[in-house]
């Protein structure tokens, strides 16, 4: 399936950047070590094949789910083969004390990219879900830093969102409380990072939940309201590797809005996956309907859809990968554009965040408005929805 086609487009968005400094690329990588955390997910895959294709000296990956590192292994030796360098993967939660053993044990590489994540939006619906994701995508990434600078780590990079540009959500505003720590380790490494747009298909989406309900024989739901950009893994994992390789210290990398980066709503794509696989949808009115129907259709090469309103908390009117006050880099590349950062550290604000998290934490205790409440103080222009319903209440 032309997962281009699907998100309406014809041509490889970073294809004529990777051209130009496809030599240079890869001169870093094969004299390079590199260590790839959250490297079984969508986005991690991605990376670490680019990252394999170009013969580094080390790479070593890890994640936390042993299953799709297994997929990962499979899918590199199917499509790459074997390497002279050291290629390795553990499946270790980065937050735990064995993940502290395996990088004291060695820990010694030229690059660290960390791709882990909460990133779903729905992860907000309750409190403890929402401070695993505090942890994952604040407090992990501080700790690799750290483990970085002091194992003497030549360049870090973390993948951060679109959404972390005037968030309304708590996932998106995890991710620029993130950026504000970055800013603070900038000063003793050098980081990169990069904002980019939906990944087509990638673990989770709704996208990739299209190929599930077709596997079960399930309606296919989605929202008609709400347009997108797309990037597939592919360009997920060139971006990351651009940024890591080639941005300077506090760089934010992400894809240039052009004629290239076409928007589409999820049931546009709905529709085009459907034809793909010679089904035709039949537009439903109710879940009631599209379960019912969802019985005798398919056998009809006729597939039940419900296309609806988007109504649910933390979903963003619009994208964007940059604000107003941040100040931009247009013509290094022709189709990345770069977040230029000064250094500018909110100490207090960080210690604040910290000291309370912690001490939430240390009484087993906390609501989410509290967490709210405190989000805003970090980010005042915290543009949070509360509508009342998840993703979760919805098929």
């Amino acid at each position: 399936m032309d997962i281009l086609q699907l998100i309406g487009r014809k041509n490889k968005l970073f294809e004529a950047d990777i051209k130009v400094h496809e030599l240079e690329l890869s001169k870093i990588v094969v004299n390079s070590s590199f260590l790839v955390v959250g490297g079984a997910g969508s986005i991690g895959q991605a990376v670490t094949k680019e990252i394999f294709k170009r013969k580094p000296l080390k790479l070593h990956v890890v994640d936390i789910s042993e299953n799709n590192m297994v997929e990962l292994v499979r899918d590199i030796r199917s499509s790459y083969g074997y390497i002279d360098g050291d290629f390795q993967t553990f499946a270790l939660d980065i937050g735990s004390v064995e993940y502290d053993a395996f990088i004291e044990a060695d820990g010694k590489y030229d690059y660290v990219l960390n791709l882990s994540a909460l990133k779903h939006v729905r992860s907000e619906k309750d409190p403890f879900t929402l401070m695993r994701m505090i942890n994952v995508n604040v407090f992990n990434t501080v700790k690799t830093i750290d483990q970085s600078i002091k194992k003497g780590t030549k360049k870090y990079f973390c993948v951060s969102t679109d959404k972390a540009a005037n968030p309304v959500n708590m996932m998106g505003a995890s991710k620029r409380i993130m950026e504000m720590y970055l800013m603070q380790k900038s000063k003793e490494i050098k980081i990169s990072t990069a904002r980019f747009a939906n990944v087509a298909f990638s673990d989770g989406s709704l996208l990739h939940g299209f190929n599930q309900r077709i596997q079960k024989q399930q309606p296919i739901v989605a929202p008609n309201d709400i347009k997108r950009y797309f990037v597939t893994p592919q360009e997920s994992g060139e971006l990351c590797l651009m940024s890591c390789i080639f941005g300077e210290n506090r760089d934010v990398f992400f894809p240039k809005l052009s004629e290239n980066l076409h928007l589409i709503t999820f049931a546009d794509i709905a529709i085009k996956y459907l034809n793909e696989l010679g089904l035709k949808p039949y537009l439903c009115s109710s879940e009631e309907e599209a379960r019912d129907l969802a019985k005798t259709l398919p056998e009809k090469k006729i597939w039940p859809c419900l296309f609806t309103t988007s109504d649910t908390t933390g979903e963003k009117d619009f994208e964007e990968f940059f604000t107003e006050k941040e100040v931009l880099e247009m013509n290094r590349f022709e189709n990345l554009g770069i977040i230029k950062n000064d250094l500018s550290i909110q100490e207090d604000l960080l210690n604040h965040f910290s000291q309370t998290i912690n001490k939430m934490k240390s009484e087993m205790k906390w609501t989410k408005s509290e967490i709210v409440d405190l989000f805003h103080t970090m980010i005042p222009d915290f543009g949070h929805k509360e509508t009342g319903k998840y993703l979760d209440a919805k098929m």
